[in-house]
């Protein structure tokens, strides 16, 4: 009888020390993503920075900018390639992420000027702005709070936006004014559900490194912004 007491008893210790070690391992994996989720949105707010400072520096040398415009693009898409390259480099990620967002702010220049141009430009900025900041503080929260699952729209969003460069393209030829609104309204959906998308996935802890997690809402802020500024723009003209 005392034999089988004593096997109890040693069942039970190793059954609780295995909850235990259950429970801690579960305290550190939820304070990793802690932290993770929080280098993540120091890095994207450093990368809001870092583009607001390309653009100012952009507005101030517009002329040259538009000189050099498609030179400054594809040097954008080059560095956007080699943050995900460097990613997970220490030091050498942060120079192409900043360095990457830094040129995403020069290159919005020549939106910018032609949106400030307008007789209401300044309040058209202001509001693009605004309803980016507004949109993607709400969105962040539905997607927090929500018990609704959005990582599975990766897919979705993918042909989605595969579409909507190809139809991009295509109206560089075209120059339909008509089907550049249905692109911008388009984007400012798409881009609107990638902010659900990826803030699901950095909360859930799905991306490799928080450099890669900040460079992914960027992106989607950005272009929500560039969206919504050029329905704005487009509504706000007189043409």
């Amino acid at each position: 009888m005392d034999h089988f007491n004593k096997n109890v008893h040693s069942i039970t210790k190793v059954a609780n020390e295995v909850r235990t070690s259950a429970a801690s391992n579960e305290q550190s994996k939820q304070l990793d993503i802690a932290t993770f989720i929080k280098k993540t949105y120091q890095l994207f707010a450093a990368s809001l920075m870092a583009a607001t400072t390309g653009a100012y520096i952009g507005m101030q040398m517009a002329p040259s900018i538009a000189t050099w415009y498609w030179g400054l693009v594809i040097l954008e898409f080059i560095m956007l390639f080699g943050v995900y390259l460097t990613k997970s480099k220490p030091g050498l990620n942060l120079f192409m992420l900043f360095g990457f967002t830094f040129m995403t702010g020069l290159t919005l220049t020549p939106l910018l000027s032609a949106v400030l141009a307008l007789p209401a430009g300044a309040n058209i900025l202001t509001n693009a702005l605004l309803l980016t900041a507004v949109a993607f503080g709400g969105l962040s929260l539905f997607a927090i709070n929500t018990t609704k699952d959005f990582t599975s729209l990766g897919k979705f969003l993918f042909i989605a936006l595969i579409i909507m460069i190809v139809a991009g393209l295509i109206n560089i030829f075209l120059g339909s004014p008509l089907l550049q609104t249905l692109l911008a309204a388009a984007g400012a959906i798409i881009f609107s559900i990638f902010i659900l998308f990826d803030t699901q996935n950095i909360i859930r802890g799905n991306f490799a490194t928080p450099v890669e997690a900040a460079i992914a809402l960027y992106l989607d802020v950005l272009n929500l912004f560039i969206s919504l500024l050029q329905i704005l723009g487009i509504f706000g003209s007189d043409e």
